[in-house]
């Protein structure tokens, strides 16, 4: 996906970027490449490869939800800040925060947070397991995403204890997510949530699926969850 066919494809959807947010972009582009030569953020190093797979992919989650308010964001496991700081340059008023277990991926980002100018960010090097018990986070967020990081059954418990009641887990996955899903029911319910929501798309050129799973927190998650570091991981909740 070129720069044009990416500008159009959001412009299909209602978004038009400014000048600034297309250099943002370019600019984004341009650090990935570049701190990608010394650390792995990405196995897609072509800007058509990038674009589709990294910045337009990230943006389809508001195609399906509504980022246009101030809402608190919190991306768990976001490598090089996908889906979230696209979704952050497209709408700057957002407040995000990314925690992350690897700390060259946290330097990474403060430094491309500082180059794009955003504000409101916050960056965290820690496991999901032990920032989801932080009484700091804990059922803070009014949404929480995550974007292929792991099987819903282990998304759920590390990331719904971070929504705030009445929020939402919103998690970008490939193919296959209805088996998934299926097989995370007990870990939804077990930390609060109910499935409010899965919508099923394809991203356009490659014809690849894509499924967006949103799950409402309705109840407070209890206090055992999320369990220790590669618990989740080892032993899904059944």
């Amino acid at each position: 996906m070129d720069k044009h066919t990416f500008l159009n494809a959001l412009k299909e959807k209602g978004i038009e970027l400014t000048d600034k947010q297309q250099e943002q972009f370019r600019h984004y582009f341009e650090i990935l490449v570049e701190w990608n030569e010394k650390m792995n953020l990405t196995a897609i190093t072509d800007e058509e490869g990038v674009y589709l797979k990294h910045f337009y992919d990230s943006i389809t989650a508001a195609f399906y939800h509504d980022f246009s308010e101030p809402i608190t964001i919190c991306d768990v496991g976001a490598g090089a800040g996908f889906p979230s700081l696209p979704l952050k340059i497209v709408f700057p008023e957002l407040k995000v925060t990314i925690v992350d277990s690897l700390k060259k991926r946290i330097t990474f980002l403060n430094h491309l947070a500082h180059e794009l100018e955003l504000d409101d960010v916050a960056f965290y090097h820690d496991r999901a397991e032990s920032f989801g018990k932080n009484v700091k986070f804990r059922e803070n967020y009014d949404l929480v995403m995550a974007r292929a990081v792991a099987r819903m059954s282990v998304l759920s418990e590390l990331c719904l204890p971070l929504v705030k009641k009445g929020g939402l887990f919103l998690a970008m996955k490939g193919p296959n997510l209805s088996e998934e899903l299926e097989d995370a029911k007990p870990a939804i319910q077990t930390v609060g949530g109910d499935v409010k929501q899965v919508y099923t798309f394809e991203l356009p050129e490659e014809n690849s699926e894509r499924n967006i799973a949103i799950i409402e927190k309705r109840r407070k998650t209890p206090k055992k969850y999320p369990r220790k570091a590669g618990v989740p991981n080892k032993s899904p909740i059944v």
